[in-house]
């Protein structure tokens, strides 16, 4: 694995540790989303780049790239597929939404959660296995 992969690697267990935290601890749902989509954008940026040698950054760029990795890959059902783009909308509503429609459920949050911990496990198994590719 090049140690750019398992830097994003390390960063998304960071943000799910830190999404268990908000939302075990203090009950911040709207954070403990935003760190779980934050969990897993990290580590769709670690297959992105273990498998093109390219670094991600825009959100629409790492969700396309990583939908086209992973389209045909049997590792990574249609929940696990349509995490990204799905609490990417969590993250929105954490950060720039207000008035109605504004919040972030507990069931929300928790659903995120967990499937990020799904989504970082499966993409850290996968590089795991994987040949080292670095030149």
């Amino acid at each position: 694995m090049k140690p750019q992969t398992a830097a994003f690697l390390a960063k998304s267990r960071e943000f799910l540790d830190k999404a268990n935290d908000l939302f075990g601890v203090h009950h911040w749902s709207a954070e403990a989303g935003r760190a779980a989509y934050l969990a897993g954008l990290h580590a769709a940026q670690a297959l992105i780049f273990e498998r093109t040698g390219h670094t991600r950054k825009r959100h629409s760029t790492v969700q396309g790239e990583f939908a086209q990795l992973v389209r045909d890959d049997p590792r990574f059902d249609r929940e696990l597929r349509a995490f990204l783009p799905r609490t990417y909308n969590i993250k929105a509503i954490a950060g720039y939404l207000t008035g109605p429609g504004s919040q972030v459920t507990v069931e929300q949050a928790q659903e995120a959660i967990a499937t990020a911990v799904r989504f970082v496990a499966t993409i850290s198994a996968l590089l795991e296995a994987e040949p080292d590719r670095s030149p």
